[in-house]
């Protein structure tokens, strides 16, 4: 009998969540885990936040327990990189040569962290994805009153900025937008996060990065400024580069059955291609309930993304593998494929303040704080196109509030409906 593998490719919260629930929905073949950094399975979260802060080691980052891992019977790859897909015979292709034939594949592979061309081999200027970047710009900040200049001021960079202030250091935010996280949350929200980093000491500065200075030869040379295009030069020991992320989808570009611009496309399923699924950051799925591709880099729906592609490829092995799942696949009831509809959710600590959404903020043509009170920083905004309310944004709102106000734009709902739904739930 051919051997039945599923291989999950990428280990963080995603990949980790799909391969116990292909384990829990019933696959009992091989299962094969491609990760591309060492450590087992950990959560990215609290890398800007409790780590940087040095509230947490490394070690309470793991997401399972070894004695968790082991219950799974992985054929676990860590320190290893997928290099091609071939969908056509499901064949994967790993860095040292090995070539993987699988009854499945989910791609959970995330994004990989945007730089500027100028840092390249430049000491002192860092980027912050992986823990290793982590620990790496937590020693760097370990010293005191440490001059740090972050380039780009959306969640990434306030989060970092906010926890590098708290511990003491020089802090100068620079953005291209004129507002912290502007993009995202709106003017009005972005006021409100613009004045709580002012007032803990943090420079904002609305500027291009034109490049870096730097002492020292080869090697050894050391960022020493920022040099912005409006001709400021700002005095770094540290530099860090968080002005978005790309994608980690490289390595598919070889199979043109695939659609790799901005992700990975998938229709509602979160299928790709037969017998190859997506989640996480790197999945760009059809959304039914807003009828449009949407590609979500929020921890919360990693994990959902992650059991959803689970269940749906497995139902899909039970119709096409041989009768029994070829000996790989245990008999459940119910296992139907079903569209993947969640309620994107994320949150963000930045100083004492908690900004938490729900729905859909990116692409809105319309936004507005339906509730507005700096000196309380309370807030509460919604976000919107075409006349219909598809996102919701709270900061200082109770967390049994907050969720209520997710029912409003579970479905895109009038703008008005929704407008007076804050209304009547806040009251």
């Amino acid at each position: 009998m051919t051997p039945r593998r599923i291989t999950v490719v990428g280990a963080s919260a995603a990949g980790l969540a799909a391969a116990e629930a292909l384990r829990r929905f019933g696959w009992t073949g091989t299962l094969t885990l491609v990760g591309d950094e060492p450590h087992p399975p950990y959560d990215r979260p609290p890398l800007s936040k409790q780590l940087l802060q040095g509230a947490w080691q490394p070690d309470k980052l793991h997401l399972r327990a070894a004695d968790q891992l082991d219950t799974l019977a992985l054929d676990l790859r860590l320190g290893t990189r997928a290099t091609g897909l071939d969908t056509a015979t499901r064949t994967l292709t790993l860095d040292s040569g090995e070539r993987l034939a699988c009854d499945g594949v989910i791609v959970a592979t995330g994004v990989a962290a945007r730089t500027l061309p100028d840092a390249a081999g430049l000491d002192g200027v860092l980027t912050l994805r992986t823990l290793d970047d982590a620990l790496t710009l937590k020693e760097r900040l370990s010293g005191t009153d440490r001059r740090l200049v972050v380039v780009g001021n959306g969640v990434l960079g306030c989060e970092a900025a906010a926890v590098a202030r708290e511990l003491g250091h020089q802090v100068t935010l620079v953005g291209r937008e004129a507002l912290p996280m502007a993009r995202t949350v709106g003017p009005q929200i972005g006021e409100l996060l613009a004045a709580e980093h002012q007032e803990h000491g943090v420079q904002l500065r609305t500027a291009a990065v034109d490049g870096f200075e730097a002492d020292g030869d080869g090697p050894a040379r050391h960022v020493t400024a920022v040099r912005l295009a409006d001709g400021t030069r700002l005095p770094a020991d540290t530099v860090l580069v968080a002005i978005g992320s790309e994608p980690a989808v490289g390595w598919l570009r070889g199979d043109p059955a695939l659609d790799t611009a901005d992700g990975l496309r998938c229709d509602a399923y979160c299928a790709a291609a037969p017998g190859v699924y997506a989640a996480g950051d790197v999945a760009r799925w059809q959304h039914p309930v807003h009828g449009r591709h949407l590609r979500v880099e929020h921890r919360m729906n990693a994990t959902e993304q992650g059991m959803a592609a689970a269940r749906n490829l497995l139902a899909e092995l039970e119709e096409t593998l041989p009768e029994g799942g070829g000996g790989a696949l245990a008999p459940a009831a119910g296992r139907e494929r079903r569209p993947f509809t969640p309620v994107p959710y994320f949150w963000s600590d930045q100083y004492g303040l908690k900004v938490q959404a729900y729905g859909v903020l990116n692409g809105a043509d319309r936004s507005e704080a339906t509730v507005l009170d700096p000196d309380a920083r309370k807030a509460v905004a919604l976000y919107g196109r075409d006349g219909q309310a598809t996102g919701i944004l709270a900061i200082g709102v109770p967390p049994r509030q907050v969720r209520g106000l997710r029912a409003l734009i579970a479905t895109p709902a009038p703008w008005e409906e929704a407008r007076e739904g804050v209304r009547n739930a806040l009251a």
